[in-house]
């Protein structure tokens, strides 16, 4: 009698524990966020200034360019009809001007770059703080990105990314 007691005690408290154990399973959904930041009407207007300014950038490099060809064309044909010290200074001239043209490049991207970081950041921000709205809302205690490359290998939980849109109104 008291064996089959204690039996039965140990299979309450083993149970208990995993009934425990159960309930304490953390909720998990997933979203992907690349999806979503494509989508919000502020992400398409920071892409859109984006790509104004990406060819503002691009219409000066290839005017500097095409300035840069012509004077090495001009010199090119007239370098038998000058001195040599003439020559020597317009190979200076042409060589500063390449130097500039690879300046000019390599801060526009920089410019391009800062500039985007610049944009993208607050509407990440919101896209974060609204994922956080939705899962609190929903119970969720983690949420997974399921954007490609993100680590996650299966997202078959609940995806939030249709309520996180009608947070965000879109």
């Amino acid at each position: 009698m008291m064996k089959q007691l204690k039996s039965l005690l140990i299979a309450a408290l083993l149970f208990v524990g995993a009934s425990q154990t159960v309930s304490a399973q953390a909720k998990v959904a997933h979203i992907n966020v690349s999806e979503l930041m494509t989508n919000m009407p502020e992400m398409k207007a920071a892409n859109a200034q984006l790509e104004k300014l990406g060819k503002t950038y691009d219409t000066e490099y290839n005017t500097m360019v095409d300035e840069y060809r012509n004077k090495i064309k001009k010199y090119e044909a007239e370098a038998t009809t000058v001195s040599d010290a003439v020559n020597d200074t317009r190979q200076t001239e042409v060589q500063d001007m390449r130097a500039r043209i690879e300046q000019y490049q390599q801060t526009a991207s920089k410019e391009l770059q800062t500039k985007q970081e610049e944009i993208v950041k607050p509407i990440l921000e919101k896209a974060r703080l609204a994922i956080q709205k939705v899962a609190k809302a929903k119970g969720y205690q983690y949420v997974l990105d399921s954007s490609v490359g993100s680590g996650v290998l299966l997202a078959d939980g609940p995806d939030l990314l249709a309520d996180v849109k009608k947070e965000l109104g879109f």
